[in-house]
């Protein structure tokens, strides 16, 4: 296993020498940065897994610096350890509003900056190691996506369709969270299924279809075993279930199907008709709307959530926002 590494951002280089030498004969590897700017260029570049992090420098001060890692989706779980004065209870409480996972009081206790040190990089590399897991299955997915190149640039699409459709109806940060990673993985369950059924040009038969149709809950076996992604779980179980009860795998209907899935489902049909497939060309997005007013009126879809999805598509920044990296996926290419 590669030695952890601990970044420590102070302005004085002589509190970076002191922390240093308490750490030196430690299994650590040790950068230091004498700014916030410098601070952040290193963790982009590296695998830093601990900074340490004094609250007061010129120009970007540590409560930046621990705003900027905390806001982006691939630094935020880096563990971070302030360092505070010895009263700066004001300090304290902004930086527990901004993420900070433990605090260290000047002058500190080697010991205790040593033992917390310790604890946080034992946590971050077990979420590291979650992190690989979940990366396996993203992969996973992408590899159903690419057997058939009529869905390339799928599970992209699909996930910040959800997430724009999510942020219209007020969804909450957790749970546009959970559509866009189920807006990825919807499909895995398909790794079950014989390509010779996947891929099939033609209609297929009774049997057939019902073999397409275990894919939900297959997916969901293949997901459960990693609790972290228990919030996806039903978005994968329940993305074929239909308003009208007349979907798969449990003839869900109404709002009984939850409302991660009901998002996920209806963006994949829309992006189902306005892409092109081996028996038809991909329709515009007014003739796709009609498709879906149609489906509507037969008890498909959620009204009001078509609704809303129509406002998503009026977005003036909507071709810039639908082939915007999605996290999951560039961690797992």
């Amino acid at each position: 296993m590669a030695r952890p590494t601990i970044l420590i951002v102070d302005d004085l280089p002589s509190n970076i020498d002191l922390i240093q030498t308490f750490f030196s004969e430690q299994p650590y590897n040790l950068l230091s940065a004498t700014s916030g700017e410098e601070a952040l260029m290193l963790v982009e570049n590296n695998k830093v897994d601990l900074v340490l992090l004094d609250v007061i420098m010129p120009g970007m001060n540590g409560f930046t610096v621990c705003e900027r890692l905390k806001a982006k989706a691939s630094t935020k779980l880096i563990p971070i350890i302030m360092i505070t004065g010895l009263e700066d209870s004001d300090s304290k409480i902004r930086g527990i509003r901004l993420g900070v996972d433990d605090f260290i009081t000047k002058p500190f206790n080697i010991f205790e900056l040593k033992a917390r040190a310790a604890s946080l990089i034992k946590l971050k590399q077990y979420t590291d190691q979650l992190e690989n897991a979940e990366s396996i299955l993203f992969s996973l997915a992408l590899t159903v996506e690419a057997k058939d190149p009529n869905t390339q640039g799928h599970c992209s699409r699909l996930a910040n369709y959800s997430m724009l459709l999510g942020e219209e109806i007020g969804l909450e940060e957790h749970e546009l969270r959970t559509v866009r990673r189920g807006g990825v993985l919807h499909d895995i369950g398909k790794l079950a299924i014989m390509d010779s059924i996947l891929l099939k040009p033609g209609p297929l038969s009774e049997h057939e279809l019902e073999i397409i149709q275990t894919h939900p809950a297959e997916g969901e076996k293949i997901c459960r075993p990693l609790q972290t992604m228990n919030d996806v779980l039903p978005v994968i179980r329940h993305h074929q279930e239909r308003f009208d009860g007349s979907g798969y795998p449990d003839h869900l209907s109404g709002e009984d199907i939850p409302l991660c899935a009901r998002v996920v489902a209806i963006v994949d049909a829309y992006d189902a008709l306005t892409t092109s497939r081996p028996y038809r060309t991909a329709l515009s997005e007014k003739e796709a709307l009609r498709v879906l007013d149609q489906e509507v009126e037969q008890g498909k879809w959620d009204r009001y959530l078509l609704n809303d999805f129509r406002q998503v598509l009026k977005k003036e920044d909507l071709k810039k926002r639908i082939n915007a990296p999605v996290f999951e996926i560039e961690r797992s290419i």
